[in-house]
């Protein structure tokens, strides 16, 4: 039997290099003929090397994810991934295209990949409709992310820059927001303020607690097995819970 021919599109690299190695480990049978890192690259693989299956992520620099699987509609079936984007997820759902959200996992990769062998017995279908419905969603208005918060240190109100804080973490009735310098406490929940705040950077790791990634410098197991995120430039540590710790994989 020949190798199933795969390309992966993704513009961040550790995020490539993650797909990669989970279908490397998942789907011996699969071949990588392309890994690109923008949507043009992507554009002219599938002209050279005649993938059968395509990973591509919505957002990249060039021709966009959607671009790309509507040029392969028809030759190619056609995985798209993305961070967690309301309609997109509804777009997905609504069309049954097959996608995957970032950062992707092992068990949500095998379940696709389950779907794909078994479709690819027959011809790749047209779903330039469905792209074009998508598109039409994901052009709808986002929601408007916070760039300052309001937070309060005793009878002092402050208004702090989003892109300063390190972190927020539940605890009790109210939420904390830290920084390098300060914290002080807001009246939004963790539920509230992970709606507003831009899902690529700031992580929800725990139930009680939404940090900004790039602060994130790596996560630790203690002796009792428990998992936590060690910050750069700050020496507490916050919890991580196991659904979460994939997001760390590609780091």
């Amino acid at each position: 039997m020949s190798p199933v021919r795969i390309l992966i599109a993704e513009d961040e690299r550790a995020q490539r290099e993650h797909l990669i190695a989970l279908i490397d480990a998942l789907w011996p049978e699969a071949e990588l003929v392309a890994a690109c890192g923008d949507g043009d690259s992507a554009l002219a693989a599938l002209e050279r090397d005649k993938p059968q299956v395509l990973f591509l992520d919505i957002r990249m620099p060039g021709a966009s994810g959607i671009d790309v699987a509507r040029s392969a509609s028809g030759r190619a079936h056609v995985v798209l991934t993305t961070a967690y984007e309301q309609y997109a997820i509804q777009a997905f759902e609504a069309g049954a295209l097959d996608y995957l959200l970032k950062p992707v996992t092992a068990d949500r990769l095998a379940a696709t990949i389950q779907r794909l062998r078994a479709r690819l017995n027959a011809a790749p279908p047209d779903i330039g409709a469905l792209l074009a419905s998508l598109d039409e969603r994901l052009g709808q208005p986002a929601v408007e992310r916070l760039k300052w918060i309001t937070a309060t240190q005793g009878d002092t109100v402050r208004l702090l820059a989003v892109e300063d804080v390190l972190f927020f973490r539940a605890s009790d009735k109210y939420v904390r927001v830290v920084t390098a310098e300060e914290e002080a406490l807001v009246r939004m929940s963790l539920k509230e303020l992970e709606d507003r705040l831009d899902p690529e950077h700031f992580w929800r790791i725990h139930r009680s607690v939404l940090v900004a990634a790039p602060a994130v410098s790596h996560i630790e197991k203690d002796e009792l097995g428990r998992w936590h995120a060690r910050l750069r430039g700050h020496a507490e540590a916050l919890p991580v819970s196991d659904s979460a710790r994939s997001r760390f994989r590609g780091m």
